[in-house]
């Protein structure tokens, strides 16, 4: 285990975790209730940036996968981010028109999934086969600590919903540095950048994409986390959103429950990540997807507040054990030649919910109104993702093949 690669890949989780968590938290609400942009049409970004990266994310990676150079390229989805949600900020704060804040939001959204591309396949510079998930458990301890860090140092500025997204992007920038400027890379980087033809690349993106699918042991564990992260990353971007509309509970308060939920989410990254090598990763996360079939209903039936916050522990280990073991388990069913095109289409769904969940809450909140009830069934209904998510890794199986 590469101690020093491991800091730095640490600190960029660290870093981006940081201006997520007060996206998440601040700018939805927002841009929902303040700035009264839909609901449908807020989780539709999410629904169209995946469509975004589905055609272009998994060329890019196959590049890096022949040629070597992910940093490269992960720090220009870093810029990118850097940019875009910058511009959101100050444009939000200048209340300049919704339309035009949601698609620089939107591309802002597509470099910060687009870096995670080329850094999760980064894993495999840092960790060997038996330390790998307690590697992706220190990245996820990492990630959740920054969610920590990044509430805290916005609390004070909690009443503006402005101010915390002025703060978090620089800290994100400068906090990202030492990833972009230090990380050397395994594998070296072989021709220039100018040589990859997009085009060509694009035609033959099709045809590479079903056979991937047709063959790889990974493709289980990939339709998988397409549904149960779906879910798990809908209700984490609409989670302020259902806590003022279903219990009112002012910004302060949201923070401070989301700081429980992410401390607990960084120590299950690192039970989640121990257990995994202890007994697997595939049986773990079996066990972590049953854990959410229940957490799920009792998050949308729960008749107080009071019950939230006793279901707020239970939550954060559930979270930070699911994305440790799904991204450790599926560096043991890729191939080396394909390790990160297969984490692109991990990374669309990583963070990112893609497109039946948002559309799903979005459409319930569009037909029933802003009412409690359409909330507590937009979140129920996504029970069923994770049952499906549950059921095709229990169910669906597919032995490693050569060149996969």
């Amino acid at each position: 285990m590469d101690k020093k690669r491991l800091f730095l890949w640490s600190l960029y989780d660290f870093a981006n975790s940081i201006v997520y968590i007060n996206f998440i938290l601040y700018f939805a609400t927002w841009i929902v209730i303040d700035a009264r942009l839909s609901d449908f049409w807020y989780n539709a970004i999410f629904a169209i940036t995946s469509i975004i990266l589905l055609f272009t994310a998994p060329i890019l990676a196959a590049r890096t996968d022949l040629c070597g150079n992910r940093k490269y390229w992960l720090n220009i989805a870093t810029i990118g981010t850097f940019l875009f949600y910058e511009l959101v900020a100050v444009l939000a704060g200048m209340n300049s028109n919704v339309w035009m804040i949601a698609l620089f939001f939107l591309i802002g959204q597509y470099f910060y999934q687009l870096s995670f591309v080329f850094y999760n396949p980064m894993l495999d510079d840092i960790g060997d086969e038996s330390h790998k998930s307690r590697v992706s458990g220190i990245g996820n301890f990492s990630s959740s600590l920054g969610f920590v860090v990044g509430i805290l140092i916005t609390l004070p500025f909690a009443d503006s919903r402005i101010a915390p997204l002025l703060i978090s992007v620089p800290v994100f920038l400068i906090l990202a540095l030492p990833m972009m400027i230090f990380f050397k890379e395994s594998k070296k980087y072989v021709g220039s950048v100018d040589t990859f033809n997009i085009k060509s690349e694009t035609k033959t993106f099709m045809k590479k994409m079903i056979t991937f699918f047709s063959v790889s042991a990974a493709t289980p564990m990939l339709v998988a986390f397409f549904f149960f992260n779906d879910a798990l990353l809908t209700i984490s971007n609409n989670y302020s959103i259902f806590l003022e509309r279903v219990f009112h509970v002012p910004d302060i308060a949201k923070s401070i429950l989301l700081i429980t939920i992410l401390v607990m989410s960084a120590i299950g990254s690192i039970v989640g990540g121990w257990l995994g090598d202890k007994i697997g990763a595939l049986k773990t996360l079996k066990f972590i997807l049953l854990g959410w079939i229940v957490a799920i209903p009792v998050l949308s039936l729960a008749p107080n507040f009071p019950t939230i916050i006793a279901l707020t522990p239970f939550m954060g280990l559930l979270i930070g054990s699911a994305w440790t073991t799904s991204r450790a388990y599926l560096t043991t069913v890729l191939s080396k030649e394909n390790m990160g095109y297969g984490f692109s289409f991990y990374t669309i769904a990583e963070r990112f919910a893609t497109l039946v969940g948002p559309l799903t809450w979005g459409g319930i909140i569009w037909v029933m109104g802003t009412q409690a009830l359409a909330y507590r069934i937009a979140a129920g209904i996504m029970t069923v993702f994770c049952i499906i998510g549950f059921i095709i890794l229990h169910r669906w199986k597919r032995l490693p093949v050569l060149n996969n």
